[in-house]
């Protein structure tokens, strides 16, 4: 929504015609250098002034009081400075700084992506994950329905990241920053689920929409900074950032707000793209949850402020390497799920488990 301007722009002058085409007046004719607007002529101009304020200012009172429901959001547009975009959520404006979308895994079409040719990893002097806690958001309402069970599924994947039969997440731990400290595991990575079923989910959630509730989910927790991920997962039906049909599965960002900056995940409802997004791939119909969100999950822990972590000569992360490449399952003391392999500059290509 664009700052409205309530100027009205003077009334143009008459056109001055030559006498002879003049309409006979009944009183007499001034001079063009005496000519003045009348009254009634400068009242409607004045009325027509306040007309356009009052729905100027009608225009802005309705947008401050939207109701505050999880699919009420203000488009990026309506921020007035280049910096910051405000979006109306939960009853109140949050401000968010979106810097991209990275790590985006996109759609599965029957055979590996061949991203590990190349360069192993660089490091671009950025930070990375020291003590890795995970939060769980599962936005809107919708999930109160979901009969595929896919919050438990997601909860215990999570739950078993970290765990000390997690061989998997080690992978990440040798890529450190400039204090020679990488990812560290000492326990569940999971730190805590919120079900924010306040209101529905946008049908069409933007990427600022996205990034606000991930300070909103953030704020719920009471956390913040380059240590934690938060996953916003979109319920069946849903279409964030246009998916699937923008062609990925997910991907990671990072937004600035007034409490410090937010790592985050857009983890749309991935079943809906059916095998494209790893459906079926290993065990079930579950599978494409864990792969894609590994997938995120660890380009989160060695690149939280994309780009300045870990990335190859052409941008590509640790889990963009190795995306639907010998996918295989793990098991963990939660469960067995379906994973994709990282990238290992130890091994100079995709790892299944660090040594």
């Amino acid at each position: 929504m664009s700052s409205m301007d309530n100027r009205v722009p003077d009334s143009p002058q008459p056109e001055r015609t030559t006498p002879q085409h003049r309409i006979p007046q009944r009183t007499p004719r001034r001079r063009p250098s005496q000519w003045r607007p009348s009254h009634h002529r400068t009242s409607r101009r004045l009325a027509a002034r306040v007309a356009l304020a009052v729905l100027g200012a009608t225009a802005l009172v309705a947008a401050f009081a939207a109701p505050g429901s999880a699919a009420t959001a203000i488009p990026a547009r309506a921020q007035s400075t280049p910096y910051w975009t405000n979006v109306w959520l939960h009853g109140h404006w949050i401000k968010v700084h979106t810097h991209g979308r990275f790590g985006k895994i996109p759609l599965h079409r029957g055979q590996g992506l061949g991203l590990q040719q190349g360069s192993n990893l660089q490091y671009n002097g950025g930070p990375v994950v020291h003590s890795p806690a995970v939060y769980l958001d599962f936005w809107g309402s919708q999930w109160n329905s979901d009969a595929n069970g896919v919050e438990q599924y997601m909860q215990s994947f999570m739950s078993g990241l970290g765990q000390s039969d997690d061989n998997w997440s080690t992978i990440t731990s040798q890529y450190t920053d400039n204090s020679g400290q990488g990812p560290s595991f000492g326990g569940s990575v999971l730190a805590g689920t919120w079900a924010d079923n306040s209101g529905p989910a946008p049908q069409s959630a933007s990427q600022s929409d996205l990034a606000a509730e991930a300070v909103a989910a953030a704020q719920h927790f009471g956390v913040s900074g380059d240590d934690i991920q938060i996953v916003v997962l979109s319920p069946s039906g849903t279409n964030p950032d246009g998916f699937p049909n923008t062609g990925f599965c997910a991907w990671h960002d990072f937004t600035s707000s007034g409490s410090g900056n937010i790592p985050y995940t857009n983890m749309p409802y991935v079943l809906d793209a059916g095998s494209s997004c790893g459906a079926n791939s290993v065990q079930n119909q579950l599978d494409g949850f864990s792969i894609v969100e590994g997938h995120e999950y660890a380009e989160t822990l060695t690149d939280p402020e994309p780009s300045s972590g870990w990335i190859d000569s052409q941008g590509a992360e640790i889990g963009d390497k190795c995306a639907w490449q010998n996918l295989f399952a793990i098991n963990l003391s939660t469960g067995s799920f379906a994973m994709q392999p990282l990238w290992s500059n130890n091994d100079n290509g995709c790892a299944q488990q660090a040594p």
